[in-house]
């Protein structure tokens, strides 16, 4: 006969509860994935950036060494920490982002950019979930997207929401390559979730796909080639050899990313703030050469193409239309040249340089 009280249960675990109520606020507040890791240092993650920053393939991005102290672990940027909830939001497309490089007319803007800035959906949410935490759960939090020292994807792999690919971004097995971080930082000890394995395994197709070779070893970037790089985080000027192969990209740049097997399984967002604007899916370069301060401001309002400011995008679009062979595209071209910002008729010289002798050969 058993004694004990049939409706009893085993005693709860109160990190356990807590982390479960907490991933079944997040996805009520518009999350689709979320996970948990604790706050330790990564000895492996700090010796490979140290070995990035060491081998200068940050470029001129000089933030990261100035705060590398801080990334290399969530206690270095806040002491108080205790556990981490990385979260993501799907913005996958609704077509094959490399589809456009068959415009050369066009500009080819990275599918994160197409919408509205990232950052500031991705917060809001953060913060809601943060103020809930502490009416609910007590203890302090801090939150996160990309503006400051912490290491997101590694973390993202460690809470199990899924691994960094050889491209070195996130891959997801529900999402594929497009999951938006974010961070919850907590004072709270919450029940972490097991890592997410690699599963990239023989795939090289992410490596191949690189119009620069910038990821010229599995799972290591060189960013000074990159693309993404290239177009949004440089200021100096860009090599005439990778100008060549950056062909209609004026920010950023998806080939690693849309290649990748596993998007297959991804949906494509679901959230409104991240649908294409319209005048942001295929721009006319033409149209993009013609933009003054004023005008840029006006078109990429409210997008995060507008931190790079007009000078760097109609850099980019120079570089297109020097790639596009489109000899229609040289009086946007010949206009630039005497620009007063030296990124800007630089390059517009290499377009018209490039342009002009196509149009001669044509003759």
């Amino acid at each position: 006969m058993n004694l004990e009280n049939e409706n009893s249960n085993p005693a709860s675990d109160p990190a356990s509860d807590s982390a479960r109520e907490i991933k079944a606020k997040a996805r009520n507040l518009g999350f689709d994935t979320v996970g948990i890791t604790d706050a330790v240092a990564d000895p492996d993650q700090e010796a490979a950036l140290r070995e990035f920053l060491k081998l200068g393939r940050h470029g001129d991005m000089d933030w990261m060494t100035a705060k590398a102290d801080r990334r290399i672990s969530p206690t270095a940027l806040w002491p108080e920490v205790r556990s981490v909830i990385a979260l993501g939001m799907n913005y996958g497309p609704a077509v094959d982002p490399r589809a456009i490089h068959d415009q050369p007319d066009r500009g080819a803007i990275s599918v994160y950019a197409q919408g509205k800035d990232y950052h500031d959906v991705v917060k809001k949410r953060l913060k809601g979930l943060a103020r809930w935490m502490v009416e609910k759960h007590g203890g302090d939090v801090k939150v996160f997207v990309d503006t400051a020292p912490v290491m997101e994807k590694p973390l993202a792999a460690r809470a199990g929401i899924g691994w960094q690919g050889k491209h070195t971004n996130l891959v997801s097995r529900e999402y594929g390559s497009w999951l938006f971080l974010g961070e919850v930082f907590t004072t709270l000890d919450l029940k972490p979730d097991a890592p997410e394995v690699d599963h990239c395994g023989s795939c090289d197709l992410c490596q191949r796909a690189c119009p620069t070779g910038a990821l010229d070893e599995a799972y290591r970037i060189d960013a000074t080639k990159c693309i993404s790089y290239l177009t949004i985080e440089t200021k100096a000027g860009i090599d005439a050899g990778l100008m060549a192969q950056m062909g209609n990209r004026i920010y950023g740049c998806d080939d690693c990313l849309s290649v990748c097997p596993w998007n297959k399984f991804e949906n494509t967002t679901s959230e409104p703030a991240f649908l294409p604007r319209a005048e942001l899916r295929a721009p006319r370069l033409a149209d993009i050469l013609g933009l003054d301060d004023a005008g840029f401001r006006q078109v990429f309002a409210g997008s995060p193409i507008k931190r790079s400011g007009r000078n760097r995008v109609v850099r980019n679009a120079l570089i297109a239309a020097g790639n596009s062979g489109m000899a229609s595209l040289l009086p946007g071209v010949a206009a630039l040249l005497t620009d007063s910002t030296s990124m800007v008729s630089q390059a517009a010289q290499w377009a018209h340089k490039r342009l002009t002798s196509l149009d001669k050969g044509r003759e």
